[in-house]
């Protein structure tokens, strides 16, 4: 049986539990005001420098050329990039300014880097951003070997000649993301032969002295289906005097040309009977001292194997160059008289290509991109792609190769 004093302390045990319980849930919820009221102070304000690092994280296909940070409203204080997995670092610089960071050197193809960078904002606080990315990988891109190299000073027949390692099915977009010019003013325009090779000249030979520059502008471009090039650079070079040398198969003579000048009338031998020279406009592509000539490689079988054929210059692709002789019948000379070789142009020259022959002498004052032609031999005239030989192609022709 409960007596009137033990309910009435149950009573006043129940309503303090309840107070309690009303205190508790209160200091438990607060209020959206609570900590701003002067005593507590504010929350940290986070930095406002705002860090983009080019090379989303996890990406592909990234670009080699175009990797890297930049930051707004801040200045960058620290910028690690490295090799994924190895940690390998890859050296960069920030600017002068503070504003960005790049890495010294093009990255490779397909491989996986990190990026990690802080900043501070006018107010000192740090910001931070990484990124893990691949760039884009060799199955995935195209590169154009070209030539002239940059600064290269080279003669008036030489034209810029692309050749790419992919074939190139949107000729337009890459031929557009490449340009040529001249300071002499002459209009520039490409031409492909093929998917693979894509060359520039103007109408007439260059201008002597003038400048050429080629911007090359290929980075993320795409060539073909899933196939983006990788190249962004500028390269120029310069024209040299103008040298055109011509060789006349009937008499077996060259007679050199420079800056309209007859300078000198050397004898030669060209191709024999069986064995006859291109006709047409031929660009010097390459020059040696010395170098082998197996006639295996050009289709002659065992005919002739010379290992140190000496002042050899590259009139074509396919084999034909003009070169010095040293083993011609010392009793009865052909130079001048009468065409003995398998097409090329030979020129009496000493074995170990020393001496004061035709040949040295013509090597000696021979620019890459000089122009021999050949004329009054009874073969055709030189194919436009074999070798740097787009001058005997019509302009017409030429310009109707182009894709832009």
């Amino acid at each position: 049986m409960t007596t009137p004093d033990i309910a009435a302390r149950r009573a006043l045990v129940a309503c303090a539990a309840l107070m309690v319980g009303a205190l508790t849930l209160t200091a438990c919820g607060g209020d959206a005001d609570a900590g701003n009221d002067g005593k507590g102070g504010d929350s940290p304000k986070t930095s406002t420098a705002k860090i983009a690092i080019s090379a989303k994280d996890g990406s592909t296909g990234a670009s080699i050329n175009a990797t890297g940070v930049k930051v707004s409203d801040g200045k960058l204080t620290e910028v690690k990039m490295t090799v994924a997995g190895s940690g390998q670092a890859v050296p960069g610089a920030i600017s002068a300014d503070g504003h960005t960071w790049k890495p010294e050197r093009q990255l490779e193809r397909g491989t996986k880097y990190e990026i990690n960078a802080t900043a501070k904002d006018p107010e000192g606080r740090t910001a931070a951003a990484n990124s893990i990315f691949t760039t884009v990988s060799s199955a995935n891109s195209f590169i154009g070997t070209y030539t002239p190299d940059n600064g290269a000073t080279v003669g008036v027949g030489m034209p810029v000649s692309f050749t790419f390692d992919k074939s190139i099915t949107d000729k337009k977009a890459v031929q557009s993301h490449i340009t040529v010019n001249t300071s002499s003013g002459q209009q520039v325009v490409g031409h492909w032969f093929g998917d693979r090779r894509l060359d520039f000249r103007p109408q007439e030979y260059w201008k002597a002295g003038s400048k050429v520059t080629m911007n090359i502008d290929l980075d993320g471009v795409q060539g073909a289906q899933g196939v983006y090039g990788v190249q962004k650079k500028t390269v120029s070079f310069t024209v040299g005097r103008s040298q055109v040398s011509t060789v006349d198969a009937n008499t077996q003579t060259m007679t050199v040309v420079r800056d309209g000048q007859t300078i000198k009338s050397v004898p030669i031998s060209a191709g024999s009977a069986e064995h006859t020279t291109y006709n047409g406009q031929m660009v010097i592509s390459e020059k040696f001292t010395q170098t082998r000539m197996n006639g295996s490689t050009v289709g002659f079988g065992g005919e002739y194997d010379i290992p140190d054929v000496p002042h050899a210059m590259r009139l074509t692709t396919s084999g034909t160059f003009i070169h010095g002789n040293y083993w011609y019948n010392k009793g009865n000379p052909p130079f001048g008289r009468s065409g003995t070789s398998h097409g090329c142009v030979g020129l009496a020259d000493v074995q170990g290509a020393q001496g004061a022959t035709s040949a040295k002498w013509f090597y000696d004052n021979t620019l890459i991109g000089d122009v021999v032609i050949v004329k009054n031999s009874p073969d055709t005239t030189v194919a436009p792609d074999n070798g740097l030989n787009g001058w005997n192609m019509q302009w017409s022709a030429w310009t109707a190769g182009s894709a832009v």
